[in-house]
């Protein structure tokens, strides 16, 4: 079994959304404690927050237009901090798609957990969403092929001698087989444009 490399926190910066209040006191303590630098802002964000590398935000009181950023998109790990269980407060909370929670009152315990949680599930969604635009790429990729191989074989031969002939077109260019069919759209696109221009107008 592989061992994952061991998350140092030392020296990291967390930022703390959240009213003062009780609830939270045990939680500035335990991140200082961990050796995390904190700041606390509300209700507002300042501007350097967004290179922190934790953000705990307050579901109970918390609104969209405290982020910079579209729900799940957040460039740091989130730890949502539950106090209601209002219905309407944990879907709000929900679909800021945190990566930890922490039920207040925050006690003396659970903070390093969390941090270790939300960093891990924060980092596997990047590492998913990368793959997901990876797989989306190839297959718009594919597709420009299959569009080049159809305008090739438009000339009246078949695929398999228009594919034959895009992979000779990619060797003698020098180029991928992406690239190469990207050109022979362009080409067909442009010859296209020619055409159109040159048709004589009629009244």
């Amino acid at each position: 079994m592989t061992r994952r490399p061991r998350i140092n926190l030392g020296g990291a910066c967390a930022v703390v959304l959240h009213r003062p209040h009780a609830a939270v006191e045990g939680l500035a303590r335990q991140l200082a404690a961990i050796g995390l630098n904190v700041e606390h802002a509300w209700p507002d964000l300042p501007p350097s927050a967004t290179g922190a590398d934790f953000l705990f935000f307050d579901v109970d009181h918390g609104f969209d237009e405290q982020f910079p950023w579209k729900p799940g998109e957040a460039p740091m790990p989130l730890v949502a901090l539950i106090g209601s269980e209002a219905p309407g407060r944990i879907e709000w909370g929900l679909s800021q798609r945190a990566d930890a929670q922490l039920v207040k009152p925050v006690g003396n315990a659970g903070v390093y957990a969390a941090l270790l949680i939300a960093r891990r599930a924060f980092d596997e969604r990047r590492r998913l969403e990368r793959e997901i635009d990876c797989l989306r790429e190839r297959v718009s990729e594919r597709q420009v092929i299959v569009r080049a191989v159809v305008a090739l074989a438009a000339a009246g031969i078949g695929e398999e001698q228009a594919y034959a002939q895009l992979r000779a077109l990619a060797m003698s260019w020098q180029v991928t087989m992406e690239l190469a069919a990207h050109r022979v759209i362009e080409l067909k696109d442009r010859t296209a444009r020619e055409a159109s221009d040159e048709r004589p107008y009629r009244a």
